[in-house]
């Protein structure tokens, strides 16, 4: 019988792993707090709508011609301006807990990554010696 990933075994230590990281994961998250930094700025002046120039562009010339390259590497261009330009304005505050729930957060999503990656490793399997035939 064929356990986590293949391996003989090891779906039970999986899945108490992967209870594990998840409940650090969610316990260092519910920790986290995520602000907007203000707006685009480009020395002083807002730029948000210049990012929107290549989406744009991009979208109305794939409505013209749904085969243009120009047109769909514009398009992922000004998505990619996008997606980039929220993260880099965002902030993110660590709320202020207790060195015990810290330790407690991250020993839970360590261990349980590493009871995981334990369960996924494929074990050696016993050779027969030449004896034995």
């Amino acid at each position: 019988m064929t356990g986590a990933g293949g391996t003989p075994g090891g779906a039970g230590q999986f899945f108490i792993g992967l209870m594990c990281a998840v409940a650090g994961g969610w316990l260092l998250t519910n920790q986290v707090q995520v602000t907007s930094g203000g707006f685009w700025s480009f020395y002083g002046v807002s730029s948000f709508g210049l990012s929107l120039i290549p989406f744009l562009v991009g979208t109305g010339m794939i409505f013209f011609n749904g085969k243009s390259i120009i047109g769909w590497l514009l398009l992922a261009a000004g998505i990619t301006i996008i997606l980039v330009g929220v993260l880099a304005n965002l902030r993110i505050y660590f709320q202020p807990t207790s060195l015990f729930n810290t330790l407690m957060m991250l020993g839970l999503l360590a261990g349980g990554i590493g009871a995981m990656a334990a369960a996924l490793r494929v074990k050696p399997t016993p050779e027969k010696s030449n004896s034995d035939a």
